[in-house]
């Protein structure tokens, strides 16, 4: 089956944070099938919804601090989103101090684990996301996003990230093959040395990515996300990254 492709708005945040609405209709127009968001940008659940509707795009995930789980904003947090559409609610970053150690992390596993019963009463997905810092091995053998995925529910999504991973020396495959059935979405990120590349023009070996996702993790989504440029450049980036995919037979 095919996987359909997302784009990571954050890769056009300068665009999206002045003009989010219209930002939807032209990465629509581009071929991109859905969106995740990083931000909303002061606009409505409503106004957002709307414009999803009139693109003909989706929106299955988005990033939100984990701030917003706070018992003062988790009703609200979870109507906003229920309004908008989104099921997968990705976390994409901690503070340091919550994944640091073994200790650190089992007890931020417990956290989330206790968050995700939740938010799936509510018919949502919890997730997180992987950055570079948490692909580093820990005292006791284990990367920080290893111990997160083996303490936390099946049904909390472990959103890999192939430039990410591969920052911090991870091998761009393997992180996704851990977790059997939670990569349901997957950031595609070139890798060259340095964030930047364009999707095909770095060290990512694509086939293989494509291959344990497909095959292995569950993924339902891929996600471009590119961080080079900002402005219009980035606009002209995403559409050449979804370009070089197709391209790739995706």
């Amino acid at each position: 089956m095919k996987i359909p492709i997302a784009v990571q708005l954050y890769s056009v945040r300068d665009v999206a944070s002045t003009d989010l609405l219209g930002t939807i209709a032209r990465v629509a127009e581009m071929g991109y099938e859905g969106v995740e968001f990083a931000g909303y940008h002061g606009q409505s659940a409503d106004a957002i919804r709307n414009a999803l509707a009139t693109a003909g795009i989706k929106a299955p995930s988005t990033h939100i601090a984990l701030a917003a789980f706070d018992d003062e904003k988790f009703e609200a947090t979870l109507d906003f989103h229920g309004t908008v559409g989104i099921r997968d609610l990705v976390i994409p970053w901690l503070p340091e101090a919550m994944h640091n150690s073994p200790e650190s992390t089992l007890e931020t596993a417990k956290m989330l684990s206790d968050l995700t019963a939740r938010v799936v009463e509510r018919g949502f997905r919890l997730g997180f996301h992987a950055h570079g810092q948490d692909m580093v091995v820990l005292e006791g053998g284990k990367s920080s996003y290893s111990i997160l995925g083996e303490n936390t529910p099946s049904d909390f999504i472990m959103q890999y990230d192939t430039a990410n991973g591969m920052s911090a020396g991870a091998d761009p495959v393997q992180p996704i093959l851990e977790f059997p059935g939670r990569g349901m979405s997957v950031h595609l990120k070139e890798w060259s040395g340095e964030h930047g590349a364009l999707i095909g023009d770095g060290e990512v070996p694509w086939a293989k990515v494509f291959e344990a996702c497909e095959s292995t993790a569950g993924t339902e989504w891929y996600v471009v996300e590119h961080e080079a440029k900002g402005g219009e450049a980035a606009m002209d980036d995403i559409r050449q990254c979804l370009a070089n995919l197709r391209g790739m037979g995706k």
